[in-house]
């Protein structure tokens, strides 16, 4: 009996050794890896960004990003956009805009619609990690090659399921507007550690500014 109650506390501590080494994996070494990968990645897009040609309003790079998203209230520095929000896209430590179920309006184009993006909550680079540290008001900035688009934060919402695609929407009545605008909406999954749900952040923009040769960046990011 004693030889048996042994064998089992030895196994329920080698079991729980391996579920550590897990959750160590999954929460830490997974964002880790991402964020590596990210960098290398945004050091591309700056790269083809000062040695390439202009191409014009709205011209893209869907390959490697289409540019950058700071957010300052989440502590979380600077996040490379992507296009998908596919797992394959977001485990590499990025955000990525939506073309399913709901096709996201880009910024440079110039049309009214909703910047819709998503990305990881925990691990995979955890990006959206401290959404919930964003509030009313707060700015959110999104950089590309050539203009800062600057938002100002105006809805938020904790939790809605992750099928209400409405919260994606070119008007995204679900915020509490009713009027075409130029949009950017945050989603990501909660609470923390599941995907039971989704958090939402809705932003409308407020101005551009040009790129300098400086790259010097909006007052809202000094």
């Amino acid at each position: 009996m004693a030889f048996a109650v042994s064998v089992f506390g030895e196994l329920l501590i080698t079991t729980g050794l391996v579920l550590g080494l897990f959750v160590v994996y999954s929460l830490w070494w997974t964002n880790v890896l991402a964020d590596r990968k990210a960098d290398r990645q945004g050091d591309k897009v700056r790269d083809d960004w000062a040695h390439s040609a202009p191409r014009g309003p709205g011209a893209l790079d869907t390959g490697e990003g289409i540019g950058f998203l700071h957010v300052p209230s989440m502590k979380n520095g600077v996040v490379l956009v992507r296009k998908g929000t596919s797992t394959g896209v977001l485990d590499d430590g990025v955000a990525g805009y939506y073309q399913d179920p709901v096709k996201a309006a880009l910024p440079m184009t110039g049309k009214d619609g909703n910047f819709a993006l998503a990305a990881h909550r925990d691990g995979h680079g955890a990006k959206f990690h401290n959404i919930d540290k964003v509030h009313q008001g707060d700015p959110v900035v999104f950089e590309t090659r050539d203009t800062w688009y600057v938002y100002k934060v105006y809805a938020i919402l904790p939790e809605t399921s992750k099928y209400d695609v409405g919260v994606l929407s070119a008007v995204p009545r679900e915020s509490g507007v009713r009027k075409p605008g130029h949009y950017i909406t945050l989603t990501t999954c909660t609470p923390v550690y599941t995907s039971r749900f989704r958090y939402v952040v809705w932003g409308e923009l407020v101005r551009t500014v040009k790129v300098d040769a400086s790259r010097t960046p909006p007052r809202e990011l000094r």
